[in-house]
């Protein structure tokens, strides 16, 4: 059911009044590409898509929508993998759906190389950041293969955690400060970036991971590190995922140096090699895992990097020093997701458990999807030091989440957590009491009410059913 026309009308008329004809967008063809998520998985139908330029803009549209009764669904680079940034079907009472998109809150406001922070508007991208942080030999201090389109606003509401959490921590650690828009319009801000402010709640800190449930993200000033000198990646080939794991919870782990440890398996590895056309990684035939290592520093790694790797569980490495080498192993891992795209829609299944019960998630794994997914192609891959594995299964149709029941079971009986990053969105909703308890949900639920009592922004997201 859709909204009125003469309802429409109004609502649309009043969205143009605030951020302008040009941004209101309408239509099937220039909604497309922001009503389905990344995956293909998730869709629904908006009556508009609204850019606004500014924060005022933003707290506009806010009470507008407000007005005409309508959901606002915000939006950043559109990377999500769990629908929580897309409309979504079935509202009650056919309430009609805003795509409120942060694309154009992309202004840099400060670069402070003295307090290694960067302020930025939530519409710039983790690339765009980069390269304004590198012109004072910085870096965000996270990094994730959709770094060309996520944005900053998009990884604090996830939570975004990358490549780098093993040395720098998810978004929720890199944040100094944040301004967001309430769902009344108030616009509250905490930018100051102080490293020692202990006066009461933050303000980063609740709207981290809250997925665009709390208020409009409109602002993030984010803690920079040094850009090291010297970096050297290794493609390194183990027997098992437990000695995987036992390299990166042991000698690695020690290694000051140590950015990213990234597991992948034979089948992925079969698939990105068929798919990409790379060359067969080291040690091809006997191999059942292989770590994508990456070591930084002002001194050159390379050496303890070695010594770290001369143990008994190390089939065969190869390592490369220059950016072009570095790239060749690296695509190893980063082009997984896009050969996986290519067979199909998936279902993405981002769950974490501590380091050492990986094994027996990878383990357990084929049992439980082929169990209620027979046939289904199961390809698993992750971060390491986390416990975080991104579980892939293509087979059963995009709507049918037996499988993905099946998964999020099994993790939370190895005591982990059904969403490691990309966030709860409405894929995961109805297993939130997998995760949270009683009481926990019911403080979330306060929260929500005292902040968003008309659910006006992203109904259906974080809310367990």
């Amino acid at each position: 059911m859709s909204a009125p026309r003469s309802t429409s009308v109004q609502l649309l008329g009043d969205l143009r009044e605030v951020v302008g004809p040009a941004h209101v967008l309408t239509g099937e063809d220039l909604l497309a590409s922001y009503t389905t998520d990344w995956t293909g998985r998730f869709a629904g139908t908006a009556v508009a898509v609204l850019r606004p330029a500014d924060t005022a803009e933003v707290a506009g549209v806010l009470e507008v929508a407000a007005r005409h009764g309508a959901a606002v669904i915000p939006q950043g680079g559109n990377t999500g993998l769990v629908g929580g940034s897309v409309p979504r079907p079935g509202l009650a009472g056919g309430r009609p759906q805003l795509v409120l998109s942060t694309r154009r809150l992309s202004q840099l406001f400060e670069l402070d190389p003295s307090s290694h922070l960067l302020s930025a508007g939530a519409g710039t991208t983790l690339a765009q950041a980069a390269e304004a942080a590198q012109t004072a030999g910085l870096h965000p201090g996270i990094d994730l293969a959709a770094r060309e389109s996520a944005t900053l606003g998009g990884m604090v509401a996830t939570n975004a955690g990358g490549l780098h959490v093993v040395r720098h921590g998810p978004m929720r650690a890199r944040l100094a400060g944040v301004e967001a828009v309430l769902a009344d319009g108030t616009v509250a801000a905490r930018l100051s970036g102080l490293t020692k402010d202990s006066v009461g709640w933050d303000l980063g800190a609740l709207l981290a991971g809250s997925e665009g449930t709390l208020a409009v993200v409109t602002r993030v000033t984010v803690r920079l590190e040094a850009t090291p000198v010297h970096r050297v990646a290794a493609l390194v080939a183990v027997d098992e995922v437990s000695s995987a794991v036992d390299l990166v919870t042991g000698p690695l782990r020690r290694l000051a140096s140590l950015e990213a440890a990234e597991l992948t398996l034979a089948p992925g590895m079969s698939l990105v090699c068929e798919s990409a056309g790379l060359a067969a990684p080291p040690a091809a035939g006997s191999a059942r895992a292989w770590l994508t290592l990456e070591a930084a520093a002002d001194h050159d790694p390379t050496d303890e990097l070695a010594r770290a790797l001369a143990d008994r569980r190390v089939l065969e490495a190869a390592v490369a020093a220059d950016a072009a080498g570095r790239a060749r192993l690296w695509a190893y891992r980063e082009r997984h997701t896009e050969a996986i795209s290519r067979l199909g829609i998936p279902h993405k299944l981002d769950v974490s458990v501590r380091p050492g019960r990986l094994p027996a998630l990878v383990a357990r794994l084929p049992d439980a999807v082929a169990k209620t997914a027979p046939g289904a192609r199961l390809v698993v891959f992750g971060h390491v030091a986390e416990g975080n594995l991104h579980v892939n299964v293509l087979g059963p149709p995009p709507e049918d989440d037996a499988v993905d029941d099946a998964v999020l079971r099994l993790v939370a009986e190895l005591g982990g957590s059904i969403s490691a990053e990309h966030g709860v969105g409405v894929a995961k909703a109805p297993w939130l009491r997998l995760a949270r308890s009683g009481a926990e949900l019911e403080v979330m639920r306060r929260v929500k009410a005292a902040l968003d009592p008309g659910r006006l922004l992203n109904p259906g997201v974080l809310e367990p059913v």
